[in-house]
């Protein structure tokens, strides 16, 4: 049986809509980086970019379980000598709703060239709105 390697371009993206109001954040992370990889169609390629748009809306309404929001650290290392900064989940979704998730997208995604381009399919925003009305976006449940 030979494999069958499809062309990028043969692709057809559809967009979708995750409304993340009281859900997990590992599970909508996962949900999202599986339709952003592609997996959830028959002609996923490991190769080529052939997942979906995915637009995430309430992500300031995310939630962890447990005692994650105060002891989970994100790190950023600013480039200078004694540089490191460190928030947890709830400094950080006070100072940027939306960074917990995109983090957590793209760490589940491949860390190469391609898992750059998957990433820039995913359009998060802090409220209920998104401009994304006119491609008419599917509801995704998680």
């Amino acid at each position: 049986m030979k494999t069958i390697f499809t062309k990028e371009d043969g692709f057809q993206q559809d967009w979708y809509v995750i409304d993340a109001d009281g859900k997990t954040l590992g599970r909508v992370a996962a949900k999202a980086a599986s339709v952003l990889r592609g997996k959830n169609k028959a002609t996923y390629t490991p190769n080529a970019e052939c997942g979906d748009f995915v637009v995430i809306i309430n992500a300031d309404k995310i939630q962890v379980t447990g005692n994650k929001a105060d002891d989970m650290l994100y790190r950023h290392y600013t480039g200078y000598v004694g540089g490191l900064r460190s928030y947890s989940f709830n400094k950080l979704i006070e100072r940027h709703p939306t960074e917990p998730l995109r983090r957590t997208i793209a760490g589940m995604l491949p860390h190469n060239r391609l898992g750059r381009k998957m990433i820039g399919n995913l359009k998060i925003y802090e409220g209920a709105e998104h401009p994304h009305a006119a491609q008419n976006p599917k509801p995704l449940e998680v």
